[in-house]
């Protein structure tokens, strides 16, 4: 498992709320916190991504479609999250969406090329918010 660098932890969090990572998604990645939001697990789960903590993506996935383990391509890094829309998903549902666009580069012969992942993710709330799947692009 790895998790955020040292300027990480004190700079932005790769989620792109614009608070620092310790006091964003860092506590939800830590187990100290369970994100209370369909959305706030959206932007965690970006996060991990980011600093490729597996752990918690996998601890974040419903059972039923999380994979037995991620494999993290080295050729590419996450560049930014942008939330279009979310649908229920607050603490009085039980299930919720998030439609985002999540900006990355690629390298392919040692050249970096930009690319999104626009993806309309669905969650569930048992016990705490879980990721089920998503549908690559706009909601009809």
């Amino acid at each position: 498992m790895t998790g955020p660098t040292p300027s990480e932890r004190r700079d932005g969090c790769p989620c792109g709320s614009g608070r620092p990572y310790n006091g964003c998604c860092g506590p939800f990645h830590a187990g100290a916190r369970e994100p209370a939001t369909a959305e706030q697990l959206m932007r965690a789960r970006y996060a991990a991504y980011v600093s490729r903590h597996e752990a918690f993506l996998l601890v974040t996935w419903y059972p039923q479609t999380r994979p037995a383990r991620i494999q993290f391509d080295p050729d590419l890094r996450w560049t930014g999250l942008d939330i279009l829309a979310t649908s229920e998903g607050s603490a009085f549902h039980r299930q919720g969406t998030v439609e985002f666009i999540a900006s990355y580069e690629t390298r392919r012969r040692g050249r970096w090329t930009p690319g999104q992942l626009h993806e309309v993710s669905q969650f569930l709330m048992s016990d705490r918010w879980v990721y089920v799947d998503g549908a690559v692009g706009r909601r009809p």
